[in-house]
């Protein structure tokens, strides 16, 4: 008995389910002339995307289009070089940021949220305000409000624990630029915490990833988002103890806000 050659077709199905990189072709021993030049642009895409400079002006603007007043702070780390070389130095604030957040607190703060720039400003500037506006009708549906709005330079996962724990939040919401990829240099993720402090590990964390255009929609992201901060505040708990069983996904938060609006028109 015979084994019948591969399909073709099946080949080019794959291809249009995936961004991946497959049944690409050669050209003698290397790659095509087109899936080379695709793979070195996008090489480009997410590198472009590490070092991009940061707006935090742009960013606090948006925030502020939102109705939310925010404030910017800083890592230790000192430029863009020193991020990248020195990962310990992105997950504690300089002095003067923690002067800042002391001036900050002292009132009750159920929940903050903190946009860092993270591995990819890119895909901060062109996420994460839409995000947070989703997140915002999101929360309202359970009665919640962003309490305190935080932009950070130079930041990694870990200095959302610093700047909650200063504010007295009993829940952090990180959006953070994530490590750019060949097929996605615009990822942005988003790390929510319970009572944050410094010393948190990822395994006291819960991660919704892979938001951008080709990925996780603002919308479904929002809702998932709300749900674990809604469930991590009524459990007290974030990260491996929290399983995302929001479900639902985008037409199950647009029903929630919907149903909203017609609460309220009653």
């Amino acid at each position: 008995m015979t084994t019948p050659a591969p399909s073709l077709r099946s080949m080019r199905d794959l291809r249009d389910l995936t961004p991946a990189r497959v049944g690409l072709g050669r050209a003698g021993a290397g790659l095509p002339t087109k899936a080379l030049l695709e793979f070195t642009l996008d090489h480009a895409r997410a590198r472009d995307a590490v070092h991009a400079t940061f707006d935090v002006a742009s960013v606090i603007s948006g925030l502020g289009d939102l109705g939310l007043a925010a404030f910017d702070v800083a890592s230790r780390a000192r430029d863009r070089s020193e991020y990248l070389r020195r990962p310990d130095l992105g997950r504690a604030l300089d002095q003067a940021s923690q002067h800042v957040l002391a001036d900050k607190s002292g009132r009750p703060c159920r929940l903050a949220i903190v946009i860092g720039d993270g591995l990819s400003p890119t895909a901060v500037h062109a996420h994460a305000i839409k995000l947070v506006r989703s997140l915002i009708a999101q929360l309202a549906v359970d009665g919640f409000e962003i309490d305190h709005a935080v932009v950070a330079s130079g930041a990694r996962v870990a200095l959302g624990d610093e700047i909650g724990g200063i504010l007295g939040a009993r829940m952090m919401v990180m959006l953070i630029g994530e490590r750019p990829g060949l097929s996605a240099s615009d990822s942005l993720g988003a790390y929510l915490t319970f009572a944050p402090m410094p010393g948190r590990t990822d395994a006291e964390r819960n991660c919704v990833s892979n938001i951008h255009g080709a990925g996780l929609g603002y919308d479904e992201a929002a809702f998932r988002i709300a749900w674990l901060v809604r469930e991590g505040l009524a459990r007290e708990v974030t990260g491996v103890a929290l399983k995302d069983e929001s479900g639902g996904g985008a037409s199950g938060a647009s029903r929630q806000i919907q149903n909203r609006h017609d609460k309220s028109e009653i």
